[in-house]
């Protein structure tokens, strides 16, 4: 079982940077890979980014990469995920997730996820 939290996320001018963050529950943490995935309204989830269990692989969507960046802690249970350059095309509410293996672009992987967290971006 684990419990995922999500917070740091709010309003910000295009330009603007965030830095969302996960807590997640239990001591087995360090055992699953990390997933950031992010809705926007009447559209599809899609995959944002991805860590493995050790933080030592990353994977990222190409609308991202380059802007964001995921980490882990896992001595204190968090997952991290910095965002630079907004822009109105990011306002969406974003989820991070646990998965059993290695890290995943397809949402069915993740086990557990958390209640989401605002981003939006004004132009």
């Amino acid at each position: 079982q684990v419990q995922l939290v999500e917070s740091g996320g709010g309003l910000v001018q295009a330009g603007g940077s965030l830095r969302l963050s996960c807590a997640a529950s239990g001591r087995t943490f360090s055992y699953y890979a990390m997933g950031w995935f992010r809705q926007a309204p009447g559209k599809e989830r899609e995959f944002v980014a991805a860590i493995s269990s050790s933080g030592g692989d990353t994977d990222y969507a190409d609308s991202v990469e380059g802007r964001f960046t995921i980490s882990r802690d896992n001595a204190k249970n968090m997952v991290y995920l910095q965002i630079n350059s907004l822009n109105p095309a990011d306002t969406a509410v974003s989820y991070c997730a646990a998965a059993i293996g290695v890290p995943s672009r397809w949402h069915t992987s993740y086990l557990y996820w958390g209640q989401g967290t605002q981003v939006t971006v004004s132009s």
